[in-house]
């Protein structure tokens, strides 16, 4: 049990650095105008497609470790 409440912190920061990284990685497909509510930032969509898509299922999948860690954490 202490080398799980040892290392949990160092498991956090890992994998907040991967969210960070997984979320600035991705597509946006605002332009300039969606900050000023110009665009058609709405109206369209794509299909993720090979590395788009493992980078966006990463991201869900470090998300969700994420959270399950702050809540052994919480446990502990």
């Amino acid at each position: 049990m202490t080398f799980i409440a040892t290392s949990l912190p160092y498991i956090q920061i890992a994998l907040v650095v991967l969210i960070t990284v997984g979320v600035l990685l991705q597509q946006s497909d605002t332009a300039l105008g969606g900050a000023f509510g110009a665009g058609d930032s709405g109206t369209t969509f794509h299909t993720r497609r090979g590395a788009e898509r493992f980078l966006f299922i990463g991201t869900i999948v470090a998300s969700i470790l994420f959270v399950a860690s702050c809540l052994v954490a919480l446990v502990i």
